[in-house]
C-alpha cells in the first residue's frame, strides 16, 4: 500500500480514525510505503490526538526503513527551470 504526501491536506479527526484502523489492520501483514514532508513531531496535526499519533507511529516504524531526503523539492526545481514561480515553499525535514 502506497500513501503518498501524508499530512498535505487536512481530514476529520473521524477520517483520520479510519486512516490509523487501515494502518492498525495492516501492521505486519503487507508493506506499506508512505511519504510526507512533516517530521513526526508535527503528526499530531495529522491524527488529532496523541495516543493515536504515537501507536500509528509505533506500528510504521516499527520493522521499517525509513528515508529521509532533505533535498529540493524536484517539482519547485523544475518550475524554477521553466521560469514559474513554485507554489509551495520547499522546507527540509529536519527529524524522522
Amino acid at each position: 500500500m502506497i500513501l503518498d504526501d501524508i499530512g498535505y491536506v487536512q481530514y476529520s479527526r473521524e477520517e483520520m480514525e479510519v486512516l490509523f484502523a487501515l494502518l492498525a489492520e495492516r501492521y505486519e501483514r503487507g508493506s506499506v510505503v508512505l511519504t510526507s514532508n512533516l517530521p513526526f513531531s508535527g503528526w499530531e496535526a495529522i491524527f488529532k490526538d496523541p495516543m493515536i499519533t504515537a501507536a500509528a507511529i509505533d506500528r510504521l516504524v516499527h520493522h521499517s526503513v525509513i528515508l529521509e531526503l532533505n533535498v529540493p523539492s524536484y517539482r519547485a526545481e523544475q518550475a524554477k527551470k521553466a521560469g514559474q514561480k513554485p507554489s509551495v515553499a520547499t522546507v527540509p525535514s529536519k527529524e524522522v
